[in-house]
């Protein structure tokens, strides 16, 4: 039997220069889209805005700040790795199988050492502030 190619879906034409960039921006939007289904996410933005009121209030410097953002940064991107990890994972096994959950669980947990992370960074300002540290 032959393989007949008219049949097979066509790769689409590759996107090059700044057209590039606009696709990758769209792809970015579409996972913010759907990274928002999450819970998890969505406590994190409301995290941020309140941890910013904090470093304010403990009078915090510039350089306190942008570490609060870069940790932030970090931890949506763990967040979003982690939810892709669940989205293939139940994609590949709607049963339960030991595989998935470990999988599972080791998103977790890279989520929550950077949980950690943003807290001992509090705890730092906060140390400081107070003259403790």
């Amino acid at each position: 039997m032959k393989f007949d190619k008219t049949i097979r879906p066509q790769k689409p034409a590759r996107v090059t220069g700044v057209a590039h960039v606009f696709a990758a921006a769209g792809y970015s939007i579409g996972g913010i889209r759907r990274l928002w289904l999450e819970t998890a996410f969505r406590h994190i933005v409301v995290a941020l805005p309140l941890c910013g009121v904090l470093l304010y209030v403990m009078d915090a410097e510039l350089f306190e700040y942008l570490i609060l953002l870069i940790l932030f940064s970090g931890l949506i991107a763990v967040e979003a790795l982690n939810t892709a990890i669940e989205c293939i994972v139940d994609h590949l096994t709607p049963q339960w199988e030991v595989f998935a959950r470990d999988a599972k669980d080791l998103g977790s947990l890279a989520t929550m050492c950077l949980l950690f992370a943003n807290g001992v960074f509090l705890c730092a300002v906060v140390l400081r502030s107070s003259g403790i540290g």
